[in-house]
């Protein structure tokens, strides 16, 4: 079985997560997903991560602390996520690759259809912030 690492950012503000759609290829098609991408032999996951954003979003980030890793077993592959808690440093942002983007109130993340691997990641998001906003 194929091992695919990748990094993703979790991009918040304002109470807000973002979010990207996959574009209509491979396993995870139009499924939304936190933004990110393949860590190459030579690259820390933060690297591979500011690269991908570079590469994906036409931006720049920082990747402030990992907050999840996340093993999920698909069809095709087995699928290690380094997830990661970043900050924008450039405020404009640009579709590369994804089909569609959101800024979306983290109490709603769960009304997206997201990939199998990123829904642990939602679902510790949104318990922490009901916690956090006595919800």
């Amino acid at each position: 079985m194929k091992l695919v690492l990748v990094a993703a950012a979790i991009l918040i503000s304002d109470s807000k997560a973002f979010c990207t759609q996959r574009s209509n290829q491979g396993e995870t098609a139009l499924k939304w997903e936190f933004p990110g991408g393949k860590i190459k032999p030579s690259e820390t996951p933060e690297e591979a991560l500011k690269r991908e954003i570079r590469e994906e979003l036409s931006c720049e980030i920082s990747v402030d602390e990992l907050y999840i890793t996340v093993e999920h077993q698909y069809e095709t592959f087995h699928l290690t996520m380094h997830c990661y808690k970043c900050s924008l440093l450039s405020e404009k942002i640009v579709l590369n690759e994804h089909l569609d983007s959101c800024w979306l109130p983290i109490d709603d993340l769960h009304t997206l259809d997201w990939a199998p691997a990123d829904i642990p990641v939602v679902e510790k998001l949104h318990a922490e912030w009901r916690n956090e906003h006595g919800k």
